[in-house]
């Protein structure tokens, strides 16, 4: 998957460098239908990048990871919330954390989950403002982490289907992304030997997942 995803790009890059430079070149001899035309295919190279790019990432779930070791649970969470600081900002977006113990994990991968995650419940959200929560308790030899949120939710019948990579349950025009989040958080998690579900909810989004706690 990853070197076949990493030669798409130079071809996808031509297609549309080379049909943005024709709509340069013929101008005005393009009619509204013709300039509808090449706006399609550069927007068709460009989700196709998107979806590439998002290949590779669910590769590196296993090429790049990182031996696990015991860390602060609550810093791969701040980490989280330090890359989304802009799309929390621009959407109000309200995020609590509760308390949170050490694991035995992979930083940069779990920073990953809590980042889909949370980006998610922010994303997938029309309430005024977007409330997400984070919180964990210790369950046996395990962390179960929860992050809720006040979202548009997800019909329950879709809880297995969510996880499958480039799986969408809305428009693209509605919400953006390719469907790679979930399926990457799952590939984590798994490899962390924990499990990750959706508890169903009468309102927004609970999802559930668990991380070997320190011994």
């Amino acid at each position: 998957a990853y070197v076949a995803s990493h030669d798409l790009q130079e071809p996808l890059r031509m297609v549309a460098s080379f049909t943005q430079l024709l709509e340069r070149k013929l101008g005005d001899k393009l009619d509204d239908q013709g300039k509808q035309y090449v706006q399609f295919a550069v927007d068709g190279a460009t989700r196709m990048q998107q979806l590439i790019n998002d290949l590779l990432t669910y590769s590196r779930a296993e090429t790049q990871a990182r031996d696990l070791t015991v860390i602060d649970g609550r810093v791969p969470v701040e980490l989280a919330l330090k890359n989304l600081a802009i799309l929390v900002q621009e959407k109000g977006a309200e995020v609590e954390v509760g308390e949170i113990p050490s694991v035995v994990a992979d930083q940069g991968q779990l920073t990953q989950v809590f980042q889909n995650l949370i980006a998610n419940g922010i994303k997938f959200n029309r309430s005024a403002p977007p409330r997400v929560t984070v919180s964990a308790r210790r369950k046996g030899g395990f962390v179960e982490f929860c992050i809720e949120d006040n979202g548009i939710g997800i019909d329950p019948q879709f809880a297995d289907r969510i996880f499958v990579i480039f799986q969408r349950l809305n428009s693209r025009g509605e919400f953006g992304g390719t469907g790679i989040g979930l399926a990457v958080c799952k590939k984590i998690v798994e490899r962390h030997g924990g499990k990750i579900w959706l508890e169903p909810q009468d309102s927004g989004s609970r999802f559930l997942f668990t991380i070997k706690g320190k011994p």
